[in-house]
């Protein structure tokens, strides 16, 4: 009986190691194709000496620099931003990021309350496989599934991607063992440019309102905030497009000003800033380059250390030594990017390593 018990745990050892492989190498790598799905997943391994925490989509990783904000200002930060990142995404990410780490600041992007119901799996999959598994990442991929995409996949992966066999490349070997690194503290770094050109003329909103299930989960982020006496800093990077419209913008300030929230929308000071978007977007002025970026994080930097009074914290001799490592890095990846551009016209790699 013994053996007969020990010989079946042996082959459901054996089956659970070769699915967990096969489904570890299968899921995809973000090494080389869509980097922006590896960004969630990389703020566990991050040091938590973040004072100011940035939550949103794409106009938060590709905007602002973590680490320009630490050597001009010594204010340490994280971004936790992923694309089309939906308002309920963002409110479920600040609240497993909440009960690992208490920042002093928690800065939002307002660009996804345009967004009122689950838009594309493959979006949320960029948000979601991130994520460790909890009750906040639970409730996210609830709040977030399309009618078609199964709810098992979520808690097997494999099941989602075990067509991709037929794409398997050396990639999904080199990285068995290790993801790839995307980003320094959740930045994604870009020296190329495209400047801007003809921007399309916005379309009529049909009804210009913010949902009920936006306002609900943007309530949800400011009494999570109050609940951890934090304050809540809700912005509009200065994105050129996607439209932010004028009634968008007059709802959020009424929002902020109801709930005593300091809002900026940036796209109104891009001249103070000093951004040029023909020279400081990597697309068109969809997103700031590394260029442009550290002139948004220097102006905000101003505001965040007038508005709350953050610590300058580079006389910390243990977060200067990070900081330092984080800064070679961001620098090295700069220089490596410009000399390709100059010799080949392009960036070769956008991974950080």
């Amino acid at each position: 009986m013994r053996t007969k018990i020990f010989k079946y745990t042996i082959t459901i050892l054996v089956f659970a190691l070769v699915f967990l492989a096969a489904q570890r190498l299968l899921v995809p790598k973000y090494a080389y194709s869509i980097l922006e799905g590896g960004l969630i997943r990389e703020w566990y391994t991050t040091s938590m000496d973040q004072d100011v925490i940035f939550i949103g989509d794409c106009e938060v990783y590709a905007n602002f620099s973590p680490v320009k904000l630490w050597e001009e200002f010594g204010i340490t930060s994280a971004i936790r931003g992923s694309p089309q990142q939906l308002i309920w995404q963002s409110y479920y990410l600040l609240e497993e990021t909440l009960r690992h780490h208490t920042p002093s600041v928690v800065v939002f992007n307002v660009l996804a309350m345009q967004y009122n119901e689950p838009q594309n799996e493959a979006y949320n999959r960029l948000t979601l496989d991130g994520m460790r598994m909890s009750p906040s990442w639970f409730r996210s991929v609830m709040a977030s599934r399309t009618e078609d995409e199964d709810l098992l996949s979520y808690f097997l992966p494999f099941f989602r991607y075990k067509d991709r066999w037929r794409d398997i490349s050396a990639e999904d070997f080199r990285y068995f063992f290790r993801n790839p690194r995307v980003s320094i503290n959740g930045f994604m770094v870009r020296s190329d440019v495209v400047p801007a050109g003809w921007i399309p003329d916005p379309l009529p909103l049909a009804n210009p309102q913010f949902g009920d299930k936006a306002y609900y989960y943007l309530n949800r982020m400011v009494q999570l905030c109050a609940a951890h006496d934090i304050p809540l800093v809700l912005i509009k990077a200065p994105s050129l497009f996607p439209y932010w419209h004028s009634q968008w913008n007059d709802q959020i300030v009424a929002f902020a000003e109801k709930n005593d929230l300091l809002y900026i929308n940036f796209l109104e000071y891009t001249d103070d800033i000093g951004l040029d978007f023909s020279l400081h977007t990597f697309n068109a002025g969809l997103h700031l380059n590394v260029f442009g970026a550290e002139k948004l994080t220097q102006f905000f930097g101003e505001i965040l250390q007038a508005e709350f009074d953050l610590p300058d914290r580079r006389s910390e001799t243990a977060t200067a030594a990070r900081w330092a490592e984080k800064s070679a890095l961001y620098h090295r990846i700069i220089a490596r990017q410009l000399a390709e551009i100059e010799e080949t016209g392009r960036i070769q790699s956008f991974l950080i390593e």
